[in-house]
């Protein structure tokens, strides 16, 4: 999907949101809007979807008179428009690439400028923590080439926090009858953990403003060994899991061979597509719920999952076009080529037909939940998790994620295909070109090295060539991380 952390809040369900009900809002008054927006997303859950349309359309006005107000951007974009009729359709798409270099115009607050909040985001010891005291500054993967950073206010975090809080499912009713507060959960997010990535930064934030929270939620890098991590779940012993698909399966097969023994009782996953076998295995392994959900670093919490399993589009708050290779409207239970993306709920960075690069798609059929909130299908972009074996022929999982984390972090390189070619090999496209594209595979084939020396895979040879972006899927969208069935020889260029 388009941000490796990028899509959902499940630590704060089962009303864990009020936690944040002590934090200052911008205007310096106390946080009560949290409690109004919650009451709205929960009244809202019941409402028939014609309504729901109604509350979307009257919020998309006011944000599309907001940002020609308040952004220079968005006035300079809407220039020529009838401002006393602004339409959504007349925006121009817009994309992390164009959008980045104009961020001091494109952001409502002009007390934020890129500089310094690069600087921001730089600090790892301030991950979670607030921007000028108000904000959340979140940043995207780059999976579609070009990292982004997001700033989100109070008002956009009272509805993340709402509709993470009131429109999750309840997976074990009974148990949340006798514990609705939570008490006896003990939760694990294994994830990107380096990062002012939305999940890790959430998690974080959470843990600043609820000392309770802070004893009952542990932080866990799936890029240390497998061994390492099995360890650190077995000291932590959670009772609730929350990961990425990939990562989840990793851990189930643990789970499988007797490796891993902790008492689950849901796991929750966002990040990556969950399919119906890797649902199976993963509740057949741990023997409890699983749930997923699906959100961006551009709006945290895009659907979740009703009571039946079906992912439902928080359509109140944010609107999703999904759109063919030409930005046109594709028809109604048509997947599109891509996405286009409106934040309805975030006033300081305006968000208007941004594409987010995934393919979804809105079937036309109601679901037999009763919820008047659309259903969604999400394909997003699938990469393949790459198994070795190590020195004495044990074999060793790379998580796709942990891979694209490593070579984003430490290398800085975003615009990539990675390829497991044969036994033995790694394969590394990099799309610059010239001297810069040289320096980069240079950069992402050593940090590449260590990171498979840490996991016991000296062995592995890496090359790599620059100037080259790799193969596409079948979905027409490319893998960065790739397992090809059967390689060819590999293409001459810079190796280790």
């Amino acid at each position: 999907m388009s941000a490796v952390n990028v899509w959902w809040w499940a630590w704060v369900s089962h009303g864990v949101w009020w936690a944040q009900g002590r934090v200052v809002d911008a205007m310096g008054a106390v946080a009560w809007q949290g409690g109004l927006t919650a009451l709205d997303v929960w009244a809202s859950s019941c409402l028939p979807g014609p309504v729901l349309m109604q509350r979307q359309a009257a919020r998309l006005d006011a944000l599309l008179r907001h940002a020609v107000r308040c952004s220079p951007l968005y006035r300079e974009l809407a220039a020529g428009m009838d401002v006393q009729a602004l339409d959504v359709g007349d925006f121009p798409v817009v994309t992390k690439r164009a959008l980045m270099p104009r961020f001091d115009d494109w952001v409502t607050d002009p007390a934020l400028r890129l500089a310094d909040v690069r600087r921001f985001v730089a600090d790892p010891d301030r991950i979670g923590a607030d921007y000028l005291g108000r904000y959340q500054v979140w940043e995207s993967s780059g999976s579609s080439g070009e990292p982004g950073l997001f700033v989100h206010d109070p008002g956009a975090l009272a509805v993340y926090d709402a509709l993470e809080g009131l429109r999750r499912p309840v997976l074990q009713p009974l148990r949340r009858c006798i514990d609705p507060w939570g008490a006896c959960e003990r939760i694990a997010f294994v994830g990107a953990t380096t990062g002012h990535f939305a999940s890790t930064a959430s998690i974080r934030r959470l843990c600043r403003t609820s000392a309770w929270m802070s004893r009952r939620l542990s932080c866990l890098s799936f890029l240390m060994p497998l061994h390492e991590l099995v360890a650190e779940l077995h000291r932590h012993r959670p009772t609730v899991l929350a990961t990425y698909p990939s990562a989840a399966l990793l851990l189930a097969a643990e789970a499988r061979a007797g490796r891993l023994r902790i008492g689950l009782s849901e796991v929750w996953t966002g990040g990556e597509p969950l399919t119906a076998a890797s649902r199976k295995v993963i509740a057949e392994s741990f023997g409890c719920a699983v749930s997923q959900s699906y959100g961006a670093s551009e709006f945290l919490a895009i659907a979740s999952e009703c009571s039946l399993g079906h992912l439902h589009l928080n359509s109140d708050w944010v609107l999703l076009e999904p759109v063919d290779e030409h930005h046109r409207a594709v028809p109604r239970g048509t997947t599109g080529h891509t996405t286009l993306l409106t934040n309805l709920a975030n006033r300081v960075q305006p968000l208007i037909r941004f594409d987010i690069g995934d393919r979804i798609r809105l079937p036309q059929r109601a679901c037999p939940c009763g919820s008047g909130l659309p259903l969604i299908e999400v394909e997003g972009r699938v990469d393949d998790t790459l198994v070795f074996d190590d020195a004495l022929g044990e074999p060793v999982s790379l998580l796709p994620l942990a891979l694209v984390t490593v070579l984003e972090e430490d290398a800085g390189v975003f615009d990539f295909q990675l390829q497991r070619r044969g036994d033995h090999a790694l394969w590394l496209g990099v799309a610059a070109p010239g001297a810069a594209g040289h320096a980069a595979l240079r950069r992402a084939l050593s940090v590449l090295q260590q990171f498979l020396a840490a996991q016991g895979l000296p062995g592995v040879m890496v090359s790599g060539q620059c100037g080259e972006r790799g193969l596409c899927g079948r979905s027409g969208k490319r893998q960065r991380v790739l397992a090809v069935p059967h390689p060819g020889p590999l293409p001459e260029g810079e190796g280790t």
